[in-house]
């Protein structure tokens, strides 16, 4: 990644009155939260504004999020605070992080392509490691299926092949599986495609 460039979303977590991304949960999220008991520990990687990690919260889980942006780290605290959500937040490389507990979930959405092939595997066999039997990952990545577009295209050095994610979940319990393309634009980039990859997973044994 080039250290001068900088990408959108670092100027839009510094607006607090603009969503970057969205203010509403992913809908893998909701849909499958229902299978965690009241307390479960939950972590959301590369958390960003943290509408994820503040839904979860609210639901009365224990969530731990972390995100590489400083700035996405400081909304997400701002909004805890406007809703009395409670999140364990703070600033951390996926790449380096140290995982010290088990978690019943964890979360990651349109992140691990900003690292490398090498490293997003990596990061996910870890985690699978420190994942409760019976936890829930929810993963999505963008893929190669269409040229990364212009807005992220200097940063995603790690676009999954179509299916390259769920080989590393054949000893889980696939509870869903997404291969899709989308639009999507945000404040002041224009709509867009994204190729991408959407998984939920159960730890079996």
């Amino acid at each position: 990644m080039s250290k001068e460039a900088v990408p959108f979303w670092e100027k839009a977590y510094q607006d607090f009155d603009t969503a970057a991304f969205s203010i509403e949960p992913n809908a893998a999220v909701t849909e499958f939260e229902h299978l965690m008991n009241r307390q479960s520990k939950v972590l959301d990687v590369g958390c960003g504004e943290g509408q994820n990690a503040i839904y979860l919260a609210q639901q009365g889980h224990l969530v731990d999020a972390f995100d590489l942006s400083e700035h996405g780290i400081a909304k997400l605290k701002y909004r805890c605070e406007k809703s009395n959500a409670q999140v364990n937040a703070f600033a951390a490389d996926l790449t380096t992080y140290q995982f010290e507990q088990n978690y019943d979930m964890i979360i990651c959405f349109g992140t691990l392509h900003f690292v490398s092939k090498n490293e997003w595997k990596k990061f996910i066999n870890n985690a699978k490691k420190y994942t409760n039997i019976g936890g829930i990952h929810i993963i999505q990545i963008f893929t190669d299926t269409v040229p990364a577009s212009e807005d992220i295209a200097p940063f995603a050095i790690g676009l999954a092949k179509d299916e390259e994610m769920k080989e590393l979940y054949t000893d889980w319990e696939i509870l869903q599986f997404k291969s899709y393309v989308f639009e999507d634009e945000h404040p002041n980039v224009p709509k867009h495609l994204h190729a991408s990859n959407k998984i939920a997973a159960r730890r079996i044994n």
